[in-house]
């Protein structure tokens, strides 16, 4: 491994990855501050999209939740969004004014896995405070509407609130076989779809990898030419919430982060919420401490999985992966998938099936990391040729490996 190639590898593991500044000063906090609060006063004056049938506090006590829960996800959704805590008195308002925001939510070709992890949501965050009390105008999985009159309810909902609406889209869209997506008895294609609701939309949120990216209808040979929404929607607002599903706390966030400010949260290069995807996965994983030690899992089952050490060479991708479930998790904060002992597949990065989702290191595959210019080489070699702390771990195994061999040789001698 020539220096080249070790100054990539640098380059990748010592890259900064929360690209948020926490501590911008007292000067941009009280500004803001502000903002927020003449922006919840907006809403506030305004009336709600729906009249709902019930308060928000009386929807708390309808879902056996105190009020005491609802300041915890108050405290954590604050902490999530990176704000200070004395900005909590905001989003606690700003969850009771949700109901002046329509949303419309659209899916194309996927798998409402998205949609099924709201349904599936347990705590206030989504099934209450979205599904119950925000205006969701529009959702073709859970509406009770269908044929013609769910196709005027859509109608009607982009003519009273046009401009207004944030438009959720979930699935890829099939670009290279428009005609693999239809719906309702005046059927659009996809693309089509997308576009005239976009047109019309305030902003618009993928949901989702394959909103975002593709996902796995975009695998190879990806015979219906699917593509992520900001492939085909231009000129308009974009956040993507990649994921296979994407985590409900991160939706929440987004959509609190707009009623609070009005506009879209700090993204990165790929659309992405900073607050959310500004993490490595390797960086926050509770396994992290044996991936140093250069402990890992050789094989399902043996000593090193009992004892839950680092996934790494068994495929985990959490060295490539930016994604906040390390630390928001999922099912309450309860697990996500290296807790119970599988390793990360990439599913918040662009073509991640075809990249990612196998049960091998990068480095013993014909597939390049980024950063890596090309390099090919086996775990342990890469481990040698990474001189950082946040890699030492590889490198402690390789030579405790190499040492080993040498002893075994010499015992054989």
């Amino acid at each position: 491994m020539n220096f080249l190639d070790r100054e990539h590898l640098r380059s990748l593991f010592t890259k900064p990855t929360n690209y948020i500044n926490t501590n911008r000063g007292k000067e941009y906090y009280d500004n803001l501050y502000k903002k927020m609060k003449k922006r919840l006063e907006e809403l506030r004056s305004q009336q709600p999209v729906r009249e709902a049938e019930l308060k928000f506090s009386e929807y708390l006590s309808t879902w056996d939740l105190s009020r005491r829960d609802f300041l915890k996800w108050v405290s954590a959704t604050t902490a999530m969004l990176m704000l200070p805590p004395s900005f909590e008195p905001l989003v606690a308002e700003a969850a009771e004014v949700m109901n002046r925001v329509p949303i419309i939510w659209i899916n194309i070709q996927d798998c409402a896995g998205n949609t099924e992890a709201l349904l599936r949501s347990a705590s206030p965050t989504v099934d209450e405070l979205i599904l119950e009390y925000l205006s969701v105008e529009y959702q073709e999985v859970i509406m009770a509407a269908a044929g013609d009159q769910a196709e005027e309810n859509l109608k009607k909902a982009v003519k009273d609130f046009d401009g207004k609406y944030l438009l959720f889209v979930e699935g890829s869209i099939p670009v290279g076989m428009p005609e693999a997506f239809t719906i309702g008895r005046h059927p659009k294609t996809g693309v089509e779809h997308v576009k005239e609701l976009a047109d019309h939309a305030a902003a618009v949120i993928a949901v989702g990898a394959c909103a975002c990216f593709g996902g796995v209808p975009a695998a190879y040979p990806n015979p219906t030419g699917a593509v992520g929404v900001m492939d085909v929607v231009k000129g308009k607002p974009i956040v993507n919430i990649p994921a296979c599903p994407a985590n409900p706390a991160n939706i929440t966030g987004v959509v609190i982060h707009y009623i609070l400010t009005g506009e879209l949260p700090e993204l990165d290069s790929l659309l992405r919420p900073k607050f959310a995807f500004g993490y490595r996965i390797h960086d926050n994983c509770e396994r992290r401490a044996h991936f140093d030690a250069g402990e890992f899992v050789e094989e399902w089952g043996d000593e090193g999985a009992k004892n839950n050490f680092c996934l790494y060479k068994m495929g985990c991708k959490g060295p490539f992966t930016f994604n906040n479930c390390s630390i928001v998790r999922y099912n309450e904060g309860t697990n996500w998938p290296i807790g119970v002992g599988r390793g990360c597949i990439g599913c918040s990065e662009p073509d991640f099936w075809d990249k990612y989702a196998t049960e091998r290191p990068l480095a013993d595959s014909d597939i390049q990391p980024p950063g890596l210019n090309g390099v090919e080489a086996t775990v342990d070699e890469v481990g040698l040729g990474i001189l950082t702390a946040t890699a030492i771990g590889i490198g402690v195994h390789a030579v405790a490996s190499a040492i080993a061999g040498k002893k075994e040789e010499k015992e054989e001698q």
